[in-house]
This record gives C-alpha cells, sequence and structure tokens, in this order.
C-alpha cells in the first residue's frame, strides 16, 4: 500500500483544482460575452440587395424598421451598400470571391439566384439550417423553401417570391381596343397576345405593341405545356418538335412586327409609349410609371392592369415562379452569423414579410402569410398592385407553377439563350423590311425567315 496523503496535500490539491475551474470559468464566461450581441458589443453587417434598384426601395425600409426596433435593443445593424440587379450582383460576387483587383469586400448578407453558389463556392455561405429550427423552417412555404437546399444544407433562405403576368396600359390599350375590336379577354393565349400585337403594328403605323421580357421563360413554360422540356441534361432541346411550335407564332410575330427586340427595361419605355404591353415578373408593378410622356413633351395619367400569365394551349396553363433569396457569408465572427439569423428571422416573421412583398409586387414566403393575403387582398391599397394579386390568385387556382431547373452553368446557357433570340429575330425583323419594300411577296419572305431564323438559332446554341 503506498503512504497515506497527508492533510497538507490535501488542500493543496484542492486549491489547484478551484483554481483551475475558475480559469475555466473565466475563459467560457470571456468567450460567451464575445458572442453574446447587444447594444454594448454591437455588430454591422454590410449588405447588397435588388429589391428597388430603379426606384424607392421596399426592402430598405423594413430594414429601417429592424435597425430601429430589433436591432437597436440586440446591437445590430444593417447597411446596405448596394441596391442594384441580380446580373449586377453576381459580377461583384464572382470578382470578390475570385481576389479580383478592384473587387468590393464581400458583402456579409446579399440577395442572389441560387446560381451564384457556383460562382463563389458553397464552402463560404452559412447554412441556415444550422441557425433556424425545423419548427421555424416548417413555417416556410415548402415549394420556395426546397430551391435552396444544396445537398443538406439550407444556402438560400427564401424572403420574397415572384410570378410572372401580363401587363397592359389600359388606358392606351382601350382606345386601340375601340378602334380594332382587340378585347382584353384576347389576351388570354399566347396566340390573342401575337395577333394583338401584329394588329397594333398595323395600327400604330409601325409601333411595337409589347416586350417579352424572359424568352427563356416563355420556351420553358411553352415547352412544358406542349409536353415537352427545353433542359435536358442540361443542354437545349430546340431540335424538339414542342420548341418548333412555339417558336413559329413568336418568330412571326416579331419578324412582321409589333414585339420590341431591342435591350433594356420594359418599364422605360411604357413611359415613352414605345410599347403598351409586357410579359414579366409580379414585381414589375413597383416600376411601371403612372404616366406616360409623348415626343412632343406633353404627359397623360394612365391605369395599368395586370392579367394572368398568356397560356400556350387550352387545356393546359403554367407559369414560372421566382424570385433568389437571401445568403449570409460565414464569418469566424461568431456574433455575425447570429446576428444574420435573428435578421433572417424577422425579415420573413408574418407582420414584417407582408409589409416588404406587398409594396414590392411580390410573394409573401410563410404559408401563414401567403394565406393572409389571398385570403383579404382589400388589404392591397394600391389598384395597380391588387390587379397583380388578383392575377396571381386566379393562376393559384388553374396553374402550374414551376421554378427553372439548375445544372451546371445554367446563367450562361439563360443569358445567351436569351441574347440570341432577340439578335436573330431583330436581324430577321429587319431583313423582312426591307425586302417587302422592294417589292418581295410578304407572306413568302416571313415564312423564309421564320425558318431561318430557327435554324440560326439553333446553330448559335450549339457554338
Amino acid at each position: 500500500m503506498g503512504k497515506p496523503m497527508s492533510e497538507g496535500g490535501t488542500m493543496k490539491r484542492i486549491a489547484i483544482l478551484l483554481c483551475f475551474v475558475i480559469l475555466i470559468t473565466c475563459f467560457s464566461g470571456c468567450g460567451q460575452n464575445n458572442t453574446a450581441l447587444s447594444p454594448e458589443n454591437p455588430v454591422t453587417l454590410t449588405m447588397w440587395h435588388v429589391y428597388g434598384s430603379q426606384t424607392k426601395s421596399p426592402l430598405n425600409d423594413v430594414i429601417n424598421e429592424f435597425n430601429q426596433t430589433v436591432g437597436k435593443e440586440k446591437g445590430i445593424t444593417i447597411n446596405v451598400e448596394s441596391v442594384t440587379s441580380s446580373s449586377a450582383i453576381d459580377k461583384a460576387l464572382s470578382a470578390s470571391a475570385n481576389g479580383e483587383p478592384g473587387a468590393d469586400t464581400m458583402p456579409d448578407l446579399f440577395t442572389a439566384y441560387p446560381r451564384v453558389v457556383e460562382l463563389i463556392g458553397k464552402d463560404r455561405l452559412l447554412s441556415w439550417n444550422d441557425y433556424f429550427s425545423e419548427k421555424e423552417l416548417s413555417y416556410f412555404h415548402k415549394d420556395f423553401l426546397s430551391e435552396g437546399y444544396f445537398d443538406e444544407s439550407l444556402l438560400m433562405l427564401p424572403v420574397a417570391k415572384s410570378a410572372e403576368a401580363f401587363y397592359i396600359n389600359k388606358t392606351l390599350f382601350d382606345r386601340f381596343s375601340t378602334a380594332t375590336g382587340v378585347t382584353v379577354d384576347s389576351l388570354n393565349t399566347f396566340d390573342g397576345v401575337f395577333e394583338a400585337a401584329r394588329t397594333y403594328y398595323d395600327w400604330s403605323n409601325g409601333q411595337n405593341f409589347m416586350q417579352i421580357n424572359d424568352y427563356y421563360n416563355y420556351a420553358y413554360v411553352g415547352m412544358k405545356a406542349n409536353g415537352s422540356e427545353l433542359i435536358r441534361n442540361g443542354r437545349l432541346r430546340l431540335d424538339d418538335d414542342a420548341f418548333r411550335t412555339i417558336w413559329v407564332p413568336l418568330a412571326e410575330t416579331a419578324i412582321y412586327g409589333g414585339i420590341c427586340l431591342e435591350e433594356g427595361y420594359a418599364a422605360a419605355r411604357w413611359k415613352t409609349v414605345e410599347i403598351i404591353a409586357n410579359t414579366g415578373s409580379t414585381a414589375d408593378v413597383l416600376y411601371q410609371p403612372n404616366e406616360v410622356i409623348y415626343s412632343d413633351n406633353t404627359t397623360e395619367a394612365i391605369e395599368s392592369i395586370a392579367l394572368p400569365y398568356p397560356t400556350f394551349t387550352d387545356n393546359t396553363s403554367g407559369v414560372i415562379y421566382r424570385g433568389g433569396g437571401l445568403f449570409a457569408v460565414k464569418n469566424s465572427d461568431e456574433r455575425k452569423n447570429q446576428a444574420a439569423y435573428i435578421f433572417a428571422k424577422w425579415l420573413t416573421e408574418k407582420e414584417h414579410n407582408l409589409d416588404f412583398v406587398t409594396n414590392a409586387g411580390y410573394l409573401p414566403v410563410t404559408t401563414e402569410a401567403f394565406d393572409a393575403l389571398f385570403d383579404d387582398l382589400s388589404m392591397i391599397e394600391k389598384e395597380s398592385y391588387r390587379s397583380v394579386y388578383q392575377a396571381v390568385n386566379t393562376m393559384l387556382e388553374d396553374y402550374s407553377f414551376y421554378a427553372l431547373p439548375l445544372y451546371d452553368g445554367a446563367s450562361g446557357v439563360q443569358l445567351n439563350f436569351e441574347k440570341n433570340v432577340k439578335a436573330v429575330l431583330l436581324s430577321a425583323h429587319n431583313q423582312y423590311g426591307k425586302r417587302v419594300a422592294n417589292g418581295e411577296d410578304p407572306d413568302k419572305v416571313l415564312t423564309e425567315l421564320v425558318e431561318a431564323s430557327l435554324a440560326e438559332l439553333k446553330a448559335l446554341s450549339t457554338e
């Protein structure tokens, strides 16, 4: 047996143990203080977003409310550094991630589409499901939430979604309708829309009727309506018979006249009466003008309305729902990660989310807020906005809602498709005008150019 422990040795060991416990407690307490959020230990999160890049920002308004309430209480400030377009954010984030000379520092928070993940890498981003509980996530609309998952990580949190609609300047359309007999009801289908566009082109002595903001979305929904798919294995399927079915009426109208094929925003062309209609996001209502200005500098107040997205066939109705989400850059300072979660949770709560989205033409992201909005559209004060939500409500009853597919290089494929469609059709439209002016048969020229435009688009898409 060993020697019994002396009383002095016992006391010494107890003292050492107490010191060790105190030391651990101190380090633990200091660590908790470093990660605790409070006005005495504040954090600032920088943010880039897209909501209101051409006008007053509804998101900035609710951010200001957060900063003055919960943010002030917890020592969190959201500092919006940039309000711009999604494509501009994509480029800026890519430049930051790749360390390009002169690139801006990556923000703590940003809104973007899922495609941005391949640009900057999953490892840089916060997994929202490490902070939101399963119960908290269950409040979100299931389809909206599913878009943000990459493997098991929820990298994109939905904060606002949009659908597509068909907008018309009703003030000017009513005059056109009175003169020609073309009615609003005829705009329910793309066949009717294209016929109206050609009629308007003739009636107005060569003015365009409309703009299609997203040809990729037109093609994606159109292919679905005809029982096929635009994308398979990450490639465009332009040889499919269904694509030809939706291309021919589009090309006939664009080449004849009536569809604007230039770059730029539809809302700007509304303002100067270059067009009186367009397909686009429900969020486009944020940018629509309340008056137009004519070439002689006179102005006129207008009424605009939104209609459901036109259909392709009698028995199928579909529309894209879209909208990016909120991303957070993972930070070594855990306070910033916690602050990002607190802000994101606040923004997606019913009251704040409805306040934001209904002032921007978007859809709320939780089931509770979604139901509250469409159960009582009278909460929408502006008539033009209420028209948008009435159109969406109609589509909710009868339409299939599609999210665009994610695949490697999706962003580039989409951008190139948009560019190629416009270039091919604009070239064909210019050729048509010259050849008909030179005395060629209009019908024969149109048929020839429709076929040539399809062949050219196919060739460009395989380069």
